[in-house]
């Protein structure tokens, strides 16, 4: 009889579990497929339609394999920021009461990350396009990114996972000349790593196999995976932009009584915008993210010296070494630049983001603003 129990309960246990995954599976079959436009035409026509195929095959594509995504820990969560006080000589870090920030080790480990980042062989050439590629333009590298930021949202993948898969895109593109159709590949296959990388359940890669509409098999795709790790030495937990905005936005945070999320956002959401243009390779990412908070801090408040010098401290930039980024960054926000890639736009039109992608900046910076800082 307690045999019979014990069996019963098992099978109760099983179709209660069996009943979960196909309530799982009905949800994401709602889901809208994230699909690439032609890379190969994208010079004749950027504004393609995202139902296209890399290709322009028009087969019945296949059932999406089923995957539980679990929720991002991303910029959509509201954390608190950090009030600090006016005196640039005390480190922020150390002053926090979270395990997480690492306070007593916070200035030896951005030492590191600084180091780690000017490292040859974690850095992408700044003109790899000209130099090494023939086949693959500025303009499609965008397009790539831009459709690879819709898959990360599709997927609900950390924004550092998007982060790694354009700096793993770059630094192979630095080294192997590839031809315009296997860029797509490139960019599922870098995505793919980076998941595995920074993910706790990262997607399967008949999933990349799917959000590309089957234009290429598994086999592709783990076959690209392994040519990328061997071309990056497996190299892959490099800073990023992401790494060193999360400090410089909290030395911001200082000018408000309490955290600014739309200053968070805002940082988030430039950028992102910074990972669409080729010409922000050449800058190291504590550059770009020092300027993307100068810039964020100048569209809040406009009539204020954006920089001080407690920023100055922590990110190592005087204002005069953040120009040439910042007006580029300006430009992205303007759309004067990549006007055309519009899911960083849209996607921080989102209420949950505070539409801070509807924000602008005044056409010009003041010059002065360049020059030192507020507090001197």
């Amino acid at each position: 009889m307690a045999d019979q129990e014990n069996c019963m309960r098992v099978t109760r246990l099983a179709a209660k579990k069996r009943a979960a995954e196909e309530a799982m599976a009905a949800q994401q079959s709602k889901k809208k497929r994230v699909v690439l436009g032609e890379i190969q035409n994208v010079v004749q026509d950027v504004g393609l339609g995202k139902n296209l195929k890399l290709g322009g095959q028009n087969e019945k594509p296949k059932t999406k394999p089923k995957r539980n995504v679990k929720k991002g820990r991303g910029a959509a969560k509201e954390t608190k920021s950090l009030k600090v006080e006016s005196d640039p000589g005390i480190n922020v870090d150390e002053k926090c009461d979270d395990p997480q920030i690492c306070g007593a080790y916070a200035s030896d480990i951005y030492e590191y990350l600084h180091n780690m980042e000017m490292e040859a062989k974690r850095r992408p050439l700044s003109d790899y396009l000209e130099k090494i590629q023939k086949d693959v333009t500025a303009n499609m590298r965008g397009v790539l990114v831009d459709w690879l930021v819709e898959v990360a949202e599709e997927y609900k993948l950390l924004p550092d996972t998007l982060y790694l898969t354009v700096s793993y895109i770059d630094r192979f593109l630095s080294i192997n000349a590839i031809h315009r159709q296997k860029l797509q590949l490139l960019g599922v296959s870098s995505m793919l790593i980076a998941s595995k990388y920074e993910e706790i359940s990262p997607p399967h890669v008949e999933d990349f196999c799917y959000i590309t509409d089957n234009t290429y098999t598994k086999e592709d795709v783990v076959k690209m995976e392994a040519l990328v790790l061997k071309s990056l030495g497996f190299q892959m937990g490099n800073p990023t932009v992401k790494t060193f905005l999360r400090k410089v936005t909290r030395i911001a945070q200082e000018d408000y009584e309490s955290s600014s999320l739309q200053l968070e956002f805002l940082g988030y959401y430039l950028a992102e915008l910074s990972l669409l243009d080729y010409a922000c390779v050449k800058f190291l990412p504590s550059l770009v993210a020092a300027s993307v908070v100068f810039l964020s801090r100048f569209t809040l408040q406009p009539k204020q010296h954006p920089w001080s010098l407690a920023l100055q401290l922590h990110s190592r930039y005087k204002a005069a070494d953040l120009k040439e980024c910042v007006c580029i960054l300006q430009d992205l926000q303007s759309s004067r630049r990549g006007g055309s890639l519009v899911a960083v736009r849209d996607k921080y039109k989102q209420h949950k983001f505070k539409c801070v992608s509807t924000l602008s900046s005044p056409s010009q910076i003041p010059e002065s603003f360049f020059d030192g800082t507020r507090d001197e």
